[in-house]
């Protein structure tokens, strides 16, 4: 064993002879290198990494799906809000002239009736006539009247006999009741009947004069100065006595006194602090373009309307050259100071509701809100908002007949317009 041992070192220490060896070249396999294996804490390293990658894609996803969500969401409803022209109101003037619609009415106006039935004999005037209080305007013959009369006339003339020989049997049975020639009895009796004949004349006294009243009625007279209006009776028409509601008697002629005419006009709540008793008007009509006349207010009725929340006062218009008529339509311009502000406004931004009049408003979230407001003048052009609004009021131009309470909306301003590049209105 040591022997062989020994030989093997000595194989190993001595050199090999490749030229005494013969050159065999044999294809040997090339030796296989295997991979070496990951370490367990490189493993989870590359894990948490692939891990975190993944994280951060799917957030990065997320967010940018809803950013695109949110911005198709702001798209849609900035498409969806309606486009409105808005600006702030112009203020009105502290003193304004007010113009209100009227109609001419006659200082007095009354129907003329009859007092007493007949046939209409004559009539002296017709319309378009100006006469004098007192004038004869008809005649009415009333025969039956007149026989009354004549018959009570006679029952008077009776009566009045009666009552004297009663009161001379009473004056003769107290003068022999003194000598105890008539019983006392007797003499009581001829006074009470001498009484009692005294009240008989009286009554047929009145009877008389009440027809004789009748009777005056047959001649119909102006009552006061004026025109006569209409006539609505004629010669030989059958004529009942009365008049007014429910009476089937007919209006004979009507009577307007037109020298002074009375303009009534509803004034709205508004304006009723500078109303004064005094003040003057101006009266216009289109039959008479340019000229002018001149009313005084006179009187008011002191309280106002609740339906309609106006004031009616009446302006008394001098008509002494007759220019003007009665029922005519006027307009009235009075100058009155404002005590509160007011704006004006297009009569377009008015919306009609069922809850109201409103104008819409844009708040400071661009959201729109419908106010309720009270109307002041309005020229049809433009109107008059005396309650509602503030100076910085941003009012909705034309707005849409959809347009809700609490809608948003989307300002824009008119191309060209100064207050495009500033964002602001100048006023209405």
């Amino acid at each position: 064993m040591s022997d062989q041992a020994s030989e093997m070192a000595s194989d190993q220490q001595q050199p090999r002879d490749d030229s005494a060896t013969p050159d065999i070249s044999v294809d040997t396999p090339a030796p296989h290198h295997r991979p070496k294996a990951l370490s367990a804490g490189r493993a989870i390293i590359l894990l948490v990494l692939v891990l975190v990658v993944g994280a951060v894609l799917a957030v990065t996803g997320i967010f940018g799906r809803k950013h695109a969500q949110a911005a198709v969401t702001d798209n849609t409803d900035a498409l969806a809000a309606p486009t409105v022209l808005v600006n702030v109101p112009t203020k009105g003037q502290p003193q304004q002239e007010v113009l209100l619609p009227a109609n001419l009415e006659a200082y007095t106006d009354s129907p003329i009736y009859a007092r007493t039935d007949g046939y209409l004999k004559k009539w002296y005037f017709d319309i378009g006539a100006r006469v004098k209080k007192g004038q004869l305007l008809a005649e009415i013959e009333s025969p039956e009247v007149d026989q009354q009369l004549a018959q009570a006339q006679a029952d008077l003339a009776t009566a009045e006999t009666n009552a004297g020989n009663a009161k001379t049997q009473s004056t003769r049975y107290q003068e022999l009741l003194k000598t105890d020639s008539v019983s006392k009895l007797d003499t009581d009796n001829f006074t009470t009947q001498a009484a009692a004949a005294s009240t008989t004349v009286k009554s047929s006294l009145a009877n008389v004069q009440r027809l004789q009243e009748l009777v005056g009625f047959e001649k119909v007279y102006a009552p006061f100065d004026g025109v006569v209006t209409a006539r609505n009776t004629d010669i030989g028409q059958l004529i009942n006595a009365g008049g007014g509601t429910g009476n089937s008697s007919t209006e004979l002629f009507h009577m307007a006194a037109s020298t002074t005419l009375r303009a009534y006009v509803s004034v709205p709540q508004f304006y009723t602090p500078g109303l004064k008793t005094g003040m003057t008007a101006d009266l216009t009509f289109n039959e008479f373009p340019g000229k002018k006349f001149t009313g005084r207010l006179v009187r008011t009725s002191k309280q106002i309307d609740p339906t309609s929340r106006t004031l009616l006062v009446e302006f008394d218009v001098n008509n002494r050259t007759g220019e003007l008529y009665p029922g005519a339509y006027t307009q009235v311009h009075f100058k009155t100071n404002v005590s509160t502000p007011s704006f004006i406004v297009p009569v377009s931004a008015l919306m009609f509701r069922s809850e109201g009049l409103r104008i819409a408003v844009v708040d400071e979230n661009n959201k729109a809100k419908l106010v309720p407001v009270i109307l002041g003048h309005d020229d049809g052009a433009t109107v008059q908002v005396v309650n509602g609004l503030s100076a910085e009021s941003r009012v909705i131009l034309d707005p849409p007949d959809s347009l809700i309470d609490g809608e948003a909306v989307r300002i824009v301003q008119p191309q060209g317009s100064p207050d495009s590049k500033k964002g602001g209105g100048s006023g209405l």
